[in-house]
């Protein structure tokens, strides 16, 4: 006796091939984004007083968040300042005891700290105030 399969491949009827949307996420996160928010960014602006991010923006697995930042330098001088993240890498000001202001670039290393970098590559150990 001879048996013979066929598998059928079941298309929904109607099923909209994938598109790209969220066009306006960025690959990197600038200091400059935390100053304005785009109008797209507005149209998912959050704020949620539980968590420690100032605001979200973006949509699930592309949110970016705002957080105030406090830390020191290598030398163990005080900082702090406001930084957006997106994913585990972000970018903001830092602003020193002699009120100079300082672009940096952030990676978490664990929940709440991060570490930072500025221009020169001074490194800061940084928390979520």
């Amino acid at each position: 006796m001879l048996l013979i399969f066929t598998f059928y491949s079941c298309k929904k009827s109607g099923a909209l091939p994938p598109q790209h949307i969220n066009t306006f996420y960025k690959e990197i996160v600038t200091a400059d984004d935390r100053k304005t928010i785009t109008p797209e960014e507005a149209k998912t602006y959050h704020v949620n007083k539980t968590y420690q991010y100032e605001y979200r923006t973006g949509n699930p697995g592309h949110y970016e968040y705002n957080y105030d930042v406090k830390g020191i330098n290598a030398r163990g001088d005080s900082v702090f300042g406001n930084i957006n993240v997106q994913g585990k890498y972000g970018a903001g000001i830092l602003i020193t005891d002699s009120i100079l202001e300082l672009e940096i670039t952030t990676e978490w290393i664990s929940h709440g700290k991060l570490k930072a970098f500025d221009n020169n590559r001074n490194e800061y150990q940084l928390v979520v105030k």
